[in-house]
């Protein structure tokens, strides 16, 4: 069934996705026009048929087009190689010219030599322009599809767009709507619409869509002390897409030469959850950005240090520090005692795998500040037994008996690290079958000691 004449309209769907590589250096911008060669074109709009108005706009724009740096496009038409007779093909869709460099004068050809035939499956096409895209470490990928009406053969535009993104491609349509119907309803779960009434709004958005596409929008990550000044850098950013989750870019935050958080580039049309990888993680979401500007991101990052350190000389070979945000289990670092990790400001509980632990809850970091916790310095232990037998080694805290750890049963001599406190070794040799000849060795250990313990 042909169209019918008083739903005219041109749409312009502008896709974009990323690779989601670390931009190391100016992107390569695809962009591919889908071309609607369907019969209906020829209908007329502003006394002009429609299918001379479209070719003239893009080859005007492809031709504008060909001198830009680092620019690639391609060309695919939809209803414009099988006729709407005896039965309406709606798979009729064809990549006439695929991405290079310098090819604007084959895509002009190609455009004059278009003549509208067939019908509209937009849905169809949508889900195989996703093929004509080859991987690209960085590339900027863009769709325009150009078009009279809705879809013609019963597909889904918005089940195409999931199965878009189900191949990792985001989807971002701007919808350019020239008619007096409007018809935006049928794309809201796709993009945004933008209502045309004349010939010349529609070539004025078209270029604004080419102008966003082509054009670097900048923005810089602010992270932000108590006092709102963007003096925190040095940590790890990981921008996702808000709407899929999907990860697209992964960014060292830097303070460049000009003592200004560094400029990135980011792509427009594209909702942002930004994860910063401080102890703990910080994020925002739901950010927006503004087409050709420079964007400022502000995000709430104060942090201070924290130094973990033995009072003496360490007699570990090495030493972790559990952090956990005050009140909670959960594992935010492992910390090598003698060192200094920074932390978002807060109160940490911490549990060093001394022997036995040391457990310090409460400790205060503070912005731009180091807070130094010290634990005492350690014994070191030699532990003789008579012969082969199970031994454990237990501190005594108010007449209740606290294990600390279990010795090797076949060793008959064992060194050991001990924190300063009051032990007991409580032992029993294999070779006695009796409870009653169980050995309680009691000793003490002080810092930077070195004692032998004969059971």
């Amino acid at each position: 069934m042909i169209k019918r004449l008083s739903r005219f309209s041109f749409l312009v769907l502008f896709f974009t996705f990323f690779t989601g590589a670390v931009q190391a250096q100016q992107p390569t911008v695809r962009v591919l026009f889908i071309f609607d060669g369907s019969f209906s074109m020829y209908d007329t709009w502003d006394r002009t048929p429609k299918i001379d108005f479209a070719k003239r706009v893009l080859v005007e724009l492809v031709d504008s087009l060909k001198t830009v740096p680092n620019l690639q496009m391609a060309l695919r038409t939809l209803g414009a190689d099988f006729s709407l007779y005896p039965k309406r093909n709606c798979e009729d869709t064809r990549l006439l010219v695929p991405f290079a460099a310098n090819n604007a004068f084959d895509i002009e050809s190609s455009i004059k030599g278009i003549q509208p035939k067939g019908t509209t499956p937009i849905a169809y096409t949508i889900g195989k322009c996703a093929d004509d895209f080859t991987p690209c470490a960085n590339c900027r990928n863009i769709i325009i599809l150009i078009t009279d009406g809705i879809e013609e053969c019963g597909g889904d535009v918005c089940d195409a767009a999931k199965k878009l993104l189900q191949k990792g491609i985001i989807l971002k349509p701007f919808i350019i709507g020239i008619g007096k119907e409007n018809f935006s309803d049928a794309y809201t779960c796709v993009g945004k619409f933008f209502d045309v009434k004349q010939e010349s709004d529609f070539k004025t958005v078209l270029n604004v869509v080419i102008s966003q596409a082509l054009n670097n929008t900048t923005a810089q990550v602010n992270l932000l002390d108590q006092e709102g000044r963007a003096v925190e850098t040095d940590v790890a950013m990981t921008f996702y897409d808000e709407s899929t989750g999907r990860r697209i870019y992964n960014f060292m935050h830097t303070i460049n030469d000009a003592g200004n958080p560094d400029t990135l580039i980011l792509d427009p049309n594209t909702t942002y959850h930004i994860v910063v990888h401080t102890i703990p993680e910080v994020e925002k979401h739901n950010i927006s950005i503004v087409s050709g500007k420079h964007n400022i991101i502000g995000i709430k990052a104060p942090q201070g240090y924290l130094h973990v350190v033995m009072d003496g000389d360490n007699e570990y070979k090495q030493l972790l520090a559990i952090v956990r945000k005050g009140d909670d289990m959960q594992t935010l670092n492992v910390q090598q005692v003698e060192s200094t990790d920074k932390y978002i400001v807060g109160k940490y509980d911490l549990e060093i795998l001394t022997m036995p632990r040391i457990h310090v809850n409460g400790v205060k970091v503070s912005e731009s500040t180091t807070t130094t916790v010290k634990i005492p310095q350690a014994g070191f232990v030699s532990i003789v037994k008579p012969g082969a037998g199970p031994i454990s080694l237990y501190t005594e805290d108010g007449g209740k008996m606290q294990w600390v750890c279990n010795l090797a049963a076949d060793a008959v001599t064992q060194n050991i690290i001990l924190q300063p406190g009051h032990y007991h070794a409580i032992y029993r040799s294999s070779n006695i079958k009796q409870t009653i000849y169980t050995v309680d060795k009691i000793f003490d250990v002080k810092s930077g000691s070195s004692i032998t313990v004969n059971l």
